[in-house]
């Protein structure tokens, strides 16, 4: 009987010596990854909540599909914690513009209320930074909300704190195009950075304790956020401009600001933020032409942005892109931490909105970061201040500071 006990023992310990070391490796860096509490702080999965053939609640296969992020594959790649973004592209900056983009924000956040209730036994809607610890011990994946482009307030400053109680825990403040907040990194000067109506934006969140968002916002308009935010702020999908030359990065001197501000930069996994790759024209010329037909994504319709949706990506499998790589993407991690410091930089994939690279294609690759980091010399401590804890850090240090 003693013999029988022992030989199982002997062959476990024979079995766990067979392994690699490299398998011992991943074994180690996935423990550290499921133990980290776990945070993309941007994604524009709720643009395809408006498919009919997309299910949040189903597996989808991201090559046949597009998709890149629903809550078996949230599960499947350890993400705890999930910013959906309630993304308005650019229109008209008149009443009638500023009338859609308000209304199709509102319409937006009743989609995200609504696939989460849908699913209530593998997701909850979150508010505060520690709502993700309970969704994590209730093996749920934490949806929290945020607005892309300042222009869903309809030029109205009242609208701030409406969607703040509607559940959106920060705003970008613009996007690719200038708005009446600030000017766009990828647009013409207007306001010389951020305008009149902007202070009063970004005093009004600093109020309520509401993350501001400096992604996608030009030079000057980051250094007079700086300057006027009183609280913390976040980047929540941009890159380091020194490792990949984008207007959409920041330089070297905005990430010492950023963590002189006590901010985090979130790196964005969209290749093109990343790395520059080769193109191809002809795709390029069908890109371009799609951007013309549908009047670079402003003001359309539902349907309309069902069709240039799918047109976009029709293109993608015909010219499949050439991607950057995880270890590109943890390139402009440590180029952030050796700039900036450990205690500012995070993760903000843009998945469903461009984001995506080789080795973490969906959400489901996730750990391959994680693996990335630890085969560089990162410490667990570390590990997890990059997957979640910086960035829930200056959700807290926002959201104690309210005066509302």
């Amino acid at each position: 009987m003693k013999q029988f006990l022992v030989l199982p023992s002997i062959l476990l310990f024979f079995l766990i010596s067979c392994k690699t070391d490299e398998e011992r490796f991943v074994e180690k860096a996935l423990k550290i990854h499921e133990k980290a509490t776990t945070i993309d702080s941007h994604t524009d999965t709720p643009m395809l909540f408006t498919r009919e053939d997309f299910d949040v609640a189903v597996r989808h296969d991201p090559y046949e599909t597009s998709t890149k992020v629903d809550f078996p594959r949230m599960k499947e790649g350890g993400l705890d914690g999930i910013f959906m973004a309630v993304f308005i592209g650019q229109g008209s900056r008149d009443a009638s513009g500023h009338a859609r983009a308000n209304a199709k924000a509102k319409q937006i956040f009743d989609s995200i209320y609504s696939v989460v209730a849908r699913n209530k036994d593998i997701a909850s809607l979150a508010f505060k930074s520690d709502d993700i610890y309970r969704t994590e011990k209730e093996g749920k994946r934490a949806v929290y909300m945020g607005i892309e482009n300042g222009y869903a307030l309809g030029g109205d400053i009242s609208n701030i704190e409406f969607f703040y109680t509607r559940g959106a825990r920060y705003i970008t403040l613009c996007h690719t195009k200038n708005n009446d907040i600030c000017d766009s990194s990828t647009d013409t000067v207007e306001h010389n950075g951020v305008s009149a109506f902007g202070k009063e934006v970004i005093a009004e969140m600093n109020r309520l304790g509401m993350l501001i968002d400096v992604s996608h916002i030009s030079d000057k308009s980051f250094y007079d956020v700086i300057e006027q935010s009183t609280l913390p702020v976040i980047a929540s999908h941009s890159s380091a401009r020194a490792i990949c030359n984008s207007p959409r990065n920041l330089t070297d001197d905005m990430l010492k600001k950023l963590a002189e501000n006590g901010g985090v930069a979130q790196v964005c996994i969209l290749s093109s933020y990343v790395k520059t790759t080769p193109t191809n024209p002809q795709a390029d010329s069908m890109r371009r032409a799609i951007r013309i037909k549908y009047k670079n994504y402003e003001d359309l319709s539902d349907d309309q942005q069902k069709e240039a949706g799918k047109a976009w990506r029709s293109i993608d499998k015909l010219f499949p892109p050439v991607l950057a790589t995880v270890q590109d993407v943890v390139d402009h991690i440590d180029h952030i931490v050796e700039v900036a410091g450990i205690d500012h930089v995070g993760i903000g994939t843009d998945f469903d909105g461009g984001g995506g690279v080789d080795g973490c294609y969906d959400v489901s690759e996730l750990p391959n970061i994680t693996i990335e980091l630890l085969r560089r010399g990162y410490t667990e401590e570390e590990i997890m201040k990059i997957w979640g804890g910086n960035f829930l850090r200056v959700l807290k240090a926002n959201e104690t500071s309210s005066k509302s």
